[in-house]
């Protein structure tokens, strides 16, 4: 059975947690996006690589390339800070501005080679007890259940990300506009914009209702020249919470989420055909 669907936006983040740009066209390779989450910050009081699940002042950041970025590693990048100031990616006041936006001790990094594992280690939990540390990252009350963290890759247990990347748990994820304005119909009042959820790919499902993408695990998407797999569902956290530009602080949208997806919103993916696509490219997606 195939399904057909077309590209609606496309979305490049070139510093982790920080919001990104808006592309016409991408390209993407067994990473991903080049350039996508190609910087992150280290939190230099606890340890490891973080993001908006521990410092929210990073989403009222974004970030953008001046030039394209090379296929691999991590290239020079803009970043807006929230009074409008910008910096580059390799500028000396960086750690120091960003220290004192986020409250805490950080320092940005570029992607550290794979075999510098100690980079990737997580950090110390902001919370000691591991129930509520939990329910901290995923913005969960005492009596709404928390992710299957089973579904994710075992390295995430020990490692902030996949070794060599700054992804949560796959190098792309794959968002449609349907799933978007059932839950803005479900749950009138908040504000399901896809700015919240950080897609790279957001699609437009013929036909569709519903929550169309949780039902693609295991499917193959064709989307111009490249193939991905859709992998598991995207369990969302805090970040889909905050507040940054013109959208408000909400906790009411993880009580939404959780009430009528489990919550879960988009499907990440891995690629198993390198290529390109563009906004208006159609889309199938197929059984394996």
């Amino acid at each position: 059975m195939a399904t057909a669907a077309t590209v609606k936006a496309l979305f490049r983040y070139p510093v982790k947690s920080m919001g990104g740009e808006s592309l016409a066209q991408l390209s993407v390779g067994s990473q991903g996006v080049p350039g996508d989450r190609a910087w992150a910050v280290r939190d230099e009081v606890l340890g490891g690589i973080r993001g908006g699940k521990r410092f929210a002042d990073l989403m009222r950041c974004s970030a953008r390339y001046l030039d394209e970025p090379e296929p691999q590693g991590s290239s020079p990048a803009q970043i807006t800070l929230p009074n409008g100031a910008t910096l580059m990616t390799g500028d000396e006041t960086a750690d120091g501005q960003l220290t004192e936006l986020v409250g805490n001790p950080v320092t940005l990094w570029p992607l550290m080679p794979a075999a510098d594992l100690e980079h990737y280690v997580r950090g110390a939990p902001v919370l000691d007890d591991l129930e509520a540390e939990l329910r901290r990252i995923f913005a969960r009350l005492p009596d709404e259940p928390l992710p299957d963290l089973s579904v994710f890759p075992p390295e995430l247990m020990r490692y902030e990300s996949p070794i060599g990347t700054y992804f949560d748990a796959y190098p792309l994820l794959v968002l449609t506009q349907q799933s978007l304005d059932t839950l803005a119909g479900l749950a009138p009042g908040h504000r399901f914009d896809a700015r919240r959820f950080r897609p790279n790919i957001l699609l437009d499902v013929d036909a569709a209702r519903g929550l169309p993408e949780h039902a693609w695990e295991g499917r193959r998407l064709t989307i111009g020249t490249a193939t991905l797999r859709l992998e598991i569902r995207c369990p969302r956290c805090v970040m889909t919470t905050h507040g940054f530009a013109d959208l408000p602080k909400d906790p009411g949208v993880m009580r939404a989420l959780v009430q009528h997806t489990g919550g879960d919103l988009g499907i990440y993916a891995s690629v198993v055909e390198s290529g390109e696509f563009a906004v208006g490219d159609r889309v199938a997606l197929q059984d394996p």
